[in-house]
């Protein structure tokens, strides 16, 4: 017996299903890529400073905004939404913030590594949902890549003479 709620949307229910988990899964991916955004705002030192603390609050309100939006879809698809701090923790693929990093060039490079593989799993999720049938969620992680790619694009722009 399916867990989710009924809805209209006519897609079936195994794929609503597989769409949920796989939404979750990025609200909790971008739950911690937001926490670790913010440890670089308020951490981040040196000659760069102040461009990266507001350019790391920018990036940090879009991810807000992408896990809003994905999690937003996960109840429109009939399922719950999100995960607690405890399964976020516990599920996450990113490595743990160096919390004593703090010199500038190394917290630019630390944010492109996570920004990067974030923006690596949304694409593939982009196949995902087009393969079982869920063109808006398809659409979703798309426009979730796009905001994110051109996030890694200011970042990257630090790193290069």
């Amino acid at each position: 017996m399916s867990k989710l709620n009924k809805t209209a949307i006519n897609l079936d229910t195994s794929a609503r299903e597989q769409l949920v988990a796989l939404l979750n899964q990025r609200v909790g991916l971008f739950t911690d890529l937001y926490v670790q955004t913010k440890l670089a705002h308020w951490n981040v030192r040196g000659p760069h400073f102040i461009a990266y603390h507001e350019l790391f609050d920018s990036i940090a309100a879009h991810l807000l905004t992408a896990q809003d939006s994905m999690a937003e879809r996960a109840a429109t698809l009939g399922g719950s939404a999100g995960m607690t701090v405890q399964d976020i923790a516990k599920d996450t693929t990113l490595a743990a913030w160096p919390i004593k990093t703090r010199q500038d060039h190394d917290v630019i490079r630390i944010l492109e590594e996570r920004l990067g593989q974030a923006g690596n799993y949304i694409r593939e999720d982009i196949d995902t949902a087009a393969k079982l049938g869920d063109a808006d969620t398809a659409d979703l992680f798309t426009e979730v890549s796009r905001e994110l790619d051109h996030d890694l694009w200011f970042v990257e722009a630090h790193l290069q003479d």
